[in-house]
């Protein structure tokens, strides 16, 4: 912002253009300057489009810009929902055609000229059922807020109403959107961040038993939830949920409500709901199912906490224009992943052996990853607007980790770190709650990475800056010292694996094996073995996949395979020395000797009897 002494050397002219853009401006940022009334219409669902209607009011300028968002917070991946706009109108309140044009890829410019207000119809194209993507069909809609609404720039903090006219036998409608008194079908916003963060399913949907935690009523609809037995889950899911609020120990929302949008992938937290990808007759119907399910639902739930409430700074006000970028997807995401772990066990629906296995299958992974030795954690987080969530696996070396592989186990590390330090008086739930109402309730913000750090070192009383160069390294953590805290031991011998290795993943396509991976530094690799390559033979005979797995089982550790193989229709011979594979187990069991502290440590934190 310039000061009084810089304006006096801007011309006239500039001055005044400076004053016009500022008072421009204000009369933007004013919350109560417009008023946006959406109407949302599914005439014909077998189009898959959604006809989209806004009576925008209040307009005071002589041009506004529309915008549509790239992203929907929580989905960190630019989405492009400006393309699935179609048939834009721009009309006056009388009908009579109001000027625009296509500004860049998510906006659009209304020259209003001296109209107070306008009505924008526009249909919206959809493809595919995803939790962030709308999508439509003779059967549902989902609406996904940020892909359905326009706001005008630098006006988020506009109310909002939206009237859904549901398709003809449709009968009930799920969302977190506070209903408007004496209507049925229409709700409100506070402003386009609750309304962004509000979606919205459509249709013949079904419901489950409803329970309340802390009086707080939670709901559970969606699309042919499946058949199972209801009640049973319920009761499973109120104790998963009991559990998640007993960390923070309040509730912040009026209602909760579970949106379960059919079969399909994927899960979106939102303030007071979350739109997950639900098909119980084939999941519920397992244990190993019924327990991954209640472990995303816990997931999905803690981020209203952690993600929605206690945020990274970055991650609110939000850029919906190009995606927010934060170091700190490992606490927003893996940390959420470490708690909806343990909420299944402290629901006593896991045992503690389960958690013991779900943390090593979390440390294998990462650690036979190669993207280890190349990208920290944070770096992860960083980069997921282009590497993805669970990295890049496209590339013949994997550079790249996922933080909901590392985040948890650097969660359970830091709440063993914190309750070890302060004799178990403490633990990584007190960091959380710190960070809740001291910087959520308090400040109304996100907190920064140093803030994130000086509130666990002060929790822990104590420097945790070993910790956090686990964070922002490629440093391998110390597991045996801090599962040590709590009198756990983990196996890190390496041990070898049956049979020779080779390392060559093949598949069979017309006929013809080609190599689809290739294990880093194996002796395949080695010899320059590499993805979609043909092998033709295997030891002098037609190649096939029992030709290939037979040099696992048949040949040893120093021998000789020979292939064939075919590189862009040329042949070349690629001779291998076998050799033997070595894996470390990362087992995680009690110690057989443990002291005073960390008897109390493991009780404590697995919440044993």
């Amino acid at each position: 912002m310039k000061t009084l002494t810089n304006l006096k050397s801007i011309g006239l002219v500039n001055l005044l253009l400076l004053l016009t853009s500022i008072c421009s401006n204000a009369q933007v940022a004013q919350k109560e300057q417009f008023k946006f009334d959406y109407t949302v219409a599914m005439e014909t669902p077998a189009n898959q489009t959604f006809q989209v209607n806004l009576n925008c009011s209040g307009l005071t300028a002589q041009q506004y810009d529309f915008k549509i968002p790239v992203w929907m917070p929580g989905y960190y991946q630019i989405m492009n929902y400006a393309n699935d706009i179609q048939n834009l109108k721009v009309t006056d309140l009388k009908g009579n055609p109001v000027q625009w044009e296509k500004a860049n890829h998510n906006t659009w410019r209304v020259y209003n000229k001296n109209t107070a207000s306008v009505q924008i119809s526009y249909d919206v194209k959809t493809t595919r059922s995803f939790v962030a993507t709308n999508y439509l069909n003779p059967e549902r809609g989902f609406i996904a807020p940020t892909g359905m609404f326009l706001h005008i720039d630098k006006a988020i903090n506009t109310p909002v109403t939206v009237n859904i006219k549901p398709y003809t036998g449709w009968d009930k409608i799920a969302t977190g959107l506070e209903k408007v008194a004496g209507k049925t079908s229409t709700y409100f916003a506070n402003d386009f961040d609750v309304l962004y963060d509000s979606p919205i399913l459509i249709g013949k949907l079904e419901e489950l038993p409803s329970f309340t935690v802390k009086g707080v009523p939670h709901y559970f609809m969606g699309y042919k939830l499946g058949d199972f037995n209801h009640a049973d889950f319920m009761n499973d899911l109120k104790k998963v949920i009991e559990a998640a609020v007993n960390v923070i120990g309040e509730i912040p929302f009026k209602s909760y409500t579970f949106i379960g949008i059919g079969p399909g992938g994927g899960g979106i937290e939102h303030l007071n709901s979350t739109a997950v990808a639900f098909a119980g007759s084939s999941n519920l119907n397992t244990l190993e199912g019924r327990r991954t399910m209640l472990s995303f639902l816990g997931h999905e739930y803690f981020h209203h906490y952690n993600a929605k409430r206690i945020r990274p700074i970055e991650l609110g006000p939000f850029d919906y224009d190009n995606g927010s970028r934060t170091n700190m997807l490992w606490v927003a995401e893996g940390v959420t992943t470490y708690y909806d772990e343990m909420l299944l066990r402290w629901a006593d629906l896991e045992s503690s052996e389960d958690i013991f296995k779900n943390f090593q299958r979390s440390i294998r992974t990462y650690e036979n990853s190669p993207g280890r030795f190349f990208q920290s954690v944070s770096q992860a987080s960083y980069d997921t607007w282009s590497d993805g969530p669970f990295g890049r696996t496209g590339d013949e070396v994997n550079k790249t980790i996922s933080y909901y592989e590392k985040g948890p186990v650097l969660a359970m590390m830091l709440d063993l770190k914190i309750r070890h330090e302060t004799k178990n008086a403490k633990s990584l739930d007190d960091v959380m709650r710190t960070l809740y109402f001291d910087y959520y309730k308090k400040l109304n913000r996100g907190y920064t990475e140093l803030e994130f750090q000086k509130v666990c070192e002060k929790t822990a009383g104590t420097n945790l800056a070993e910790f956090f160069s686990y964070i922002y390294t490629i440093n391998t953590p110390d597991y045996a010292k801090y599962l040590g805290y709590a009198g756990l031991d983990i196996d890190l011998k390496p041990k070898a694996i049956t049979g020779a290795w080779l390392g060559i993943k093949a598949t069979v396509k017309n006929d013809t094996l080609v190599v689809r991976d290739v294990d880093w530094q194996s002796p395949a690799w080695t010899e320059g073995m590499r993805r979609n390559q043909i092998i033709t033979k295997i030891n002098g005979e037609k190649a096939s996949l029992a030709a290939l797995n037979a040099v696992a089982e048949k040949q040893k550790d120093g021998e000789i395979v020979k292939l064939e193989v075919s590189t862009n229709g040329s042949l070349k011979n690629v001779p291998v020395i076998l050799s033997t594979k070595t894996e470390i187990p990362f087992e995680i069991t009690r110690k057989t000797s443990m002291t005073p502290l960390q008897q109390t440590i493991l009780k404590s934190w697995l919440k044993e009897k």
